[in-house]
């Protein structure tokens, strides 16, 4: 079952509490970190923001070989810099992270794909349409 509002928030920080005393190496207590910034993104996405720049280097500290887990957090950090009002940012972070799901799962796949249209609404809220055009047309040869 899905929460939201203050059930999530409440969730997510019972669980970050629980799970604090571990060693940062813990995996529950960094999906308790993971937990705990979902759960802010709606109502506190700067506080999420700095929960996802800790979760994110975390992970390229301890398992720096998990790449699919470092490109999850940089979706999640970049989702909250467009919600900040940090658009530029966000696409410089987004084009990357399209291009990683390129390279590691080809244009094809379903999370390429979804990362392209996330860059591509990222670039149109810059104003950058052309690029975005060009993005989306170049995901639909593929698919």
């Amino acid at each position: 079952q899905g929460f939201h509002g203050v059930v999530e928030l409440a969730l997510g920080w019972a669980a970050w509490k629980t799970y604090l005393g571990r060693p940062e190496a813990d995996m529950y207590r960094s999906t308790a970190l993971v937990c705990l910034g979902k759960a802010f993104r709606p109502s506190q996405p700067e506080e999420a923001l700095q929960v996802f720049e800790t979760y994110l280097a975390l992970f390229r500290r301890r398992w720096p070989q998990a790449k699919e887990v470092i490109t999850m957090a940089q979706s999640d950090l970049a989702c909250c810099l467009n919600e900040v009002g940090r658009h530029d940012e966000a696409v410089v972070l987004m084009r990357r992270i399209y291009a990683r799901r390129v390279a590691m799962h080809g244009a094809a796949h379903e999370d390429t794909i979804s990362s392209g249209q996330c860059l591509a609404v990222s670039l149109n809220t810059i104003e950058l349409w052309s690029e975005a055009k060009t993005l989306t047309r170049d995901q639909l040869l593929p698919a």
